[in-house]
């Protein structure tokens, strides 16, 4: 009679022991998820704007005071430099200033506040704007008016506002590093 009232004790711990298997692993996946999206999230930027990261930029790990977005990490200054220093900077920092791709990039940006140099430069050269890795600017990104001034660089402001300016003034500036994997 023993062993058959010991029955349901153990049927009942057979199942609390399975629940207590299926809840540690919904809590490991639960977990390894939270720290996948806090890693992604955007550090304290060092400009005075705020930025929020889109869906899809999980993909990045960035260093500190960069923001992930779309597997790319971007640094938003909050020190003013010229076009040519700034572009400096970001090379330091294995990066170049910022190279539009496209319209959904410009997301990333909506909020800033001030003028930003980005890496589009007009040649004289070719008497074309340039970005700095030598294609040619589309029009489809923004429109601007086509200024022919000499030695003059494109900030970018929110929302799809530019202004060419002399390079050699100085402004914030924001940098792009594309990651490879």
């Amino acid at each position: 009679m023993a062993a058959f009232q010991s029955t349901p004790w153990r049927l009942i711990s057979g199942i609390l022991g399975v629940t207590c298997l299926v809840l540690m692993a919904t809590l490991g996946i639960l977990l390894k998820n939270a720290s996948t999206k806090s890693s992604i999230l955007p550090t304290s930027s060092p400009g005075p704007t705020t930025v929020e990261p889109r869906e899809g930029s999980g993909c990045c790990f960035c260093q500190e005071k960069w923001i992930g977005y779309q597997c790319n990490c971007y640094f938003i200054s909050n020190e003013k430099k010229t076009w040519a220093e700034s572009r400096d900077f970001c090379a330091s920092q294995n990066s170049s200033l910022l190279q539009l791709k496209n319209r959904d990039e410009l997301h990333l940006i909506k909020h800033i506040r001030s003028f930003y140099w980005i890496g589009l430069s007009y040649s004289d050269k070719h008497h074309v704007w340039l970005w700095e890795d030598g294609s040619v600017f589309s029009k489809d990104l923004f429109a601007f008016t086509n200024r022919l001034d000499l030695g003059n660089c494109m900030m970018y402001n929110a929302p799809d506002t530019v202004l060419n300016e002399h390079c050699t003034e100085e402004n914030y500036y924001i940098c792009k590093q594309q990651l490879i994997y």
